[in-house]
């Protein structure tokens, strides 16, 4: 199954929306659930990343076994968007993410990670 939609400009509609609910946007916590999450702090969103990837795997784990494999996509919906929630208190935004997976594109994973490590090593005796 392939999306129509295009997915740069629906996580760029989503991310606007999560930007504009910013405490210093405005957001209010009274009617937002966005607004609530980021007024509560990181723990309230980064304890939703981490129980909605907990389900994400749960979903798929039940699929495996016969399960509704909508539910994956479902699951996965709800990490993203709490995701992005981080992303918007942290002043980022999923263009930069793709701009990122774009720049790995063609990098084969196993490289990509030695990559970084020898980077981390560089890093850690400077």
């Amino acid at each position: 199954m392939t999306a129509t939609v295009n997915t740069s400009d629906a996580l760029a509609r989503l991310a606007a929306v999560i930007e504009s609910r910013l405490p210093a946007r405005g957001g209010d916590a009274e009617t937002s659930y966005v607004a609530r999450l980021l007024h509560k702090g990181p723990d309230a969103f980064l304890k939703k990343i981490g129980e909605e990837a907990t389900e994400v795997v749960m979903a798929a784990k039940d699929a495996d076994h016969g399960g509704d494999r909508t539910k994956i996509v479902n699951e996965v919906a709800d990490l993203w968007f709490h995701t992005m929630v981080a992303l918007a208190h942290y002043g980022f935004s999923p263009a930069e993410v793709i701009a990122e997976l774009e720049r790995r594109e063609g990098t084969s994973g196993i490289e990509e990670k030695a990559l970084r490590k020898a980077q981390a090593r560089e890093a850690s005796n400077d």
